[in-house]
């Protein structure tokens, strides 16, 4: 029996690239991060997180960062002095 098998998948190759720059930054590849996404799955016999409607507020703010609008850019101590 193999240690692995092959797994395919489509993907937007902007949310590809994203997604690899995060991982890549915190140290795993792609097949690390989906390989820890299965066992999650199996853990929660289900996916590991919530599937929930966002409410207004949230949705507007989604569809800001997608469509880059009305964003600022803090950093981490100027988000902490702002928010915290």
């Amino acid at each position: 029996m193999s240690k692995t098998a092959m797994l395919r998948a489509r993907i937007e190759p902007d949310l590809k690239h994203d997604a690899e720059e995060i991982l890549k930054s915190i140290g795993l590849s792609s097949s690390q991060a989906i390989g820890l996404f299965y066992k999650h799955v199996i853990i929660n016999r289900g996916l590991p997180f919530d599937l929930k409607i966002p409410n207004e507020i949230t949705q507007d703010a989604m569809f800001d960062v997608i469509l880059k609008r009305n964003l600022e850019k803090y950093s981490l101590e100027e988000f902490k002095k702002k928010f915290l």
